[in-house]
């Protein structure tokens, strides 16, 4: 299915993307969304692209699943929702914390030890209430807090430093390195520093889409399917109540889904077949339509895909527009527009 020798580097330049989606407002083609897709076939062949697959960019927490494989194979014992919370851009809802807490716990460690950055939850509705009720950013309530508290676990486990765990030549971050280019097929092109301080390794779309059909398609029991199980049965820990990546892991059976900041969303199915999307100006709006799309040209009933068109434009309050896939991605329908 695949081959088994890493493919070079993605080269580091400017992606040639291509129009992937259209803002429409009262029928007329207000804006358009550049970015790249791919799909991949149950055997790992490219079924459809759209702009460029191949250059290097940043999967931003699309990459979290392959991270989670990476401390399970180096030992973390977790499973089920702490397991889903450890791969996760959570909320910030209390369940989140409660699970982040419980994986310190574990660790023999505190939230003093957590190395991410401060905020607050990441879902508006959880957010305004912190403000009500008078409570401060933590690095407990920031969407990476259960990634770092499943890191400093597997540290412990490990018998490696705590202190610089997130520094790329940290053992855990070469362990997360080695597993990145195993599970991508190639070199990693460049590394940074993340949002919340993790390192972030830059791979092609390409390499993210193949990285997730090996996950799905791994031997039951492995880290692989561990971490795919774990994701798939306990969507909301991976992500939260309400957000659309869960919705959508939930209205397709055995699909395994990530998003990301800055419009990255990677979706595979437990035969193999994947898709991969950028969003070059970042647009969460185009992000998931943009996704659906793909799925249903990956071969995913429409039917099932219907709840994922993207959110209304207004107009006076009114829907006046939605965002709407290109038609060389074949989209899911859409209702016309008032």
């Amino acid at each position: 299915m695949y081959s088994s020798s890493l493919a070079a580097a993605p080269l580091v330049r400017e992606p040639l993307h291509a129009p992937v989606a259209h803002l429409i407002r009262g029928g007329v083609v207000e804006g358009i969304h550049y970015g790249s897709v791919v799909v991949l076939g149950t055997e790992g062949d490219v079924q459809f692209q759209l702009g460029d697959i191949e250059a290097a960019f940043y999967p931003r927490s699309a990459l979290k699943p392959v991270q989670a494989v990476a401390m399970v194979r180096a030992g973390l014992p977790l499973d089920g929702e702490l397991l889903s919370l450890a791969a996760a851009s959570h909320s910030g809802e209390e369940r989140h914390l409660a699970g982040t807490r419980r994986i310190l716990e574990l660790a023999g460690v505190s939230e003093d030890d957590l190395g991410n950055v401060t905020d607050m939850p990441y879902d508006p509705v959880v957010r305004d209430a912190w403000v009500r009720e008078g409570r401060l950013p933590s690095r407990l309530a920031q969407n990476c807090s259960g990634k770092h508290a499943a890191m400093l676990y597997t540290c412990r486990l490990n018998g490696w430093s705590l202190e610089g765990y997130l520094d790329p030549g940290h053992p855990l971050q070469q362990a997360i390195a080695e597993i990145v280019e195993d599970l991508t097929g190639q070199r990693i092109a460049q590394v940074t520093v993340d949002g919340c301080g993790a390192p972030l390794f830059s791979v092609s779309l390409h390499g993210l889409a193949r990285a997730a059909a090996r996950i799905t398609t791994a031997a039951p029991g492995t880290p692989e399917a561990r971490v795919a199980d774990a994701m798939r049965e306990h969507a909301e820990m991976a992500s939260g109540s309400g957000r659309d990546v869960a919705a959508l892991m939930r209205a397709v059976p055995g699909l395994l889904a990530k998003d990301g900041f800055e419009g990255v969303q990677v979706a595979a199915l437990a035969d193999g077949r994947s898709v991969a999307v950028k969003i070059a100006d970042g647009a969460n709006r185009a992000r998931i339509p943009v996704g659906a799309a793909a799925l249903a040209r990956a071969g995913v009933d429409p039917e099932l895909l219907t709840e994922f068109q993207g959110e209304a434009l207004l107009g006076g309050g009114q829907p006046v527009g939605f965002v709407r896939p290109v038609r060389s991605l074949e989209p899911v329908a859409v209702a016309p527009c008032a």
